[in-house]
């Protein structure tokens, strides 16, 4: 599994990767976790506010940090 975590490097940003990294090791789950910091790269993705989730090249979550429910439901 590839996550990619779009944002500028804002506190919500690295929550979002903390919370993304907690909830991997809870599970279990082996995956690979990027940040991607460029704004043309975020754009690109379609992304309009950060932070955003991309799990392996799609988009599932953009704006806020996401619940814990939600990543454990990616991860599931």
């Amino acid at each position: 599994m590839d996550i990619k975590v779009l944002g500028t490097g804002c506190a919500n940003c690295r929550n979002t990767i903390a919370l993304i990294e907690q909830v991997a090791k809870a599970k279990g789950v082996k995956l690979t976790l990027s940040k991607v910091e460029a704004l043309p790269d975020i754009v690109g993705y379609g992304v309009m506010s950060t932070p955003g989730v991309v799990i392996d090249g799609k988009v599932v979550h953009a704006g806020g940090v996401p619940s814990r429910d939600k990543v454990e439901s990616w991860l599931a």
